[in-house]
């Protein structure tokens, strides 16, 4: 509701030198459950950041959810490669516990610590970050050959798309509040 018809600008390749297309739907899961962790990492960090327990409280219930994103794909790996015998042996494979830019949790938030002071400005990163992972996610199934592999991204894809609109309800609910006080 909050769009003035602003658009992104850069190339459309920035965030795809983890993927060439030729993944096999094992890769495509590996990659997406260190994204997932990663931004759950940045929840995690972002609820001990913020004094309004409203806002903390939505960042744990998104980490949460990154938990949950991560079981899926734990599950999904399992059913393609039974071989795994539990967790930590698939985490052992992951390549990277980076958010959807490339950076991990802590060098994202040492790099935008002053443009996260106020309530307002923390939920504005993270709908930034859940419209770069639900863009992300689109462009990883759009080049993705393997059709189970394009289905898996579609969906995370979707939830990423749930997650902004929560964030944007909070940040809604934030702004009148600011404005009646």
């Amino acid at each position: 509701m909050a769009w003035q018809g602003l658009k992104a600008v850069g190339l459309a390749e920035v965030g795809m030198a983890l993927v060439t297309g030729d993944e096999t739907p094992v890769e495509i899961i590996l990659l997406a459950y260190g994204m997932e962790e990663g931004l759950r990492g940045f929840y995690v960090a972002m609820t001990s950041n913020v004094n309004d327990k409203e806002v903390a409280a939505m960042f744990t219930k998104l980490a949460d959810i990154e938990d949950r994103h991560k079981e899926k794909l734990f599950k999904l790996y399992r059913e393609l490669d039974p071989s795994v015998p539990d967790l930590e042996t698939f985490e052992a494979d992951i390549v990277g516990k980076v958010m959807e830019g490339g950076l991990t949790a802590e060098e994202f938030l040492e790099k935008n610590r002053l443009a996260m002071e106020t309530v307002p400005d923390v939920l504005s990163m993270a709908m930034m970050i859940e419209t770069q992972a639900l863009d992300l996610y689109l462009r990883y199934s759009n080049r993705t050959k393997d059709e189970k592999s394009k289905g898996v991204l579609f969906e995370i894809a979707q939830e990423e798309k749930a997650h902004l609109a929560a964030l944007g309800r909070v940040m809604d609910k934030n702004v009148r509040t600011q404005f009646q006080a």
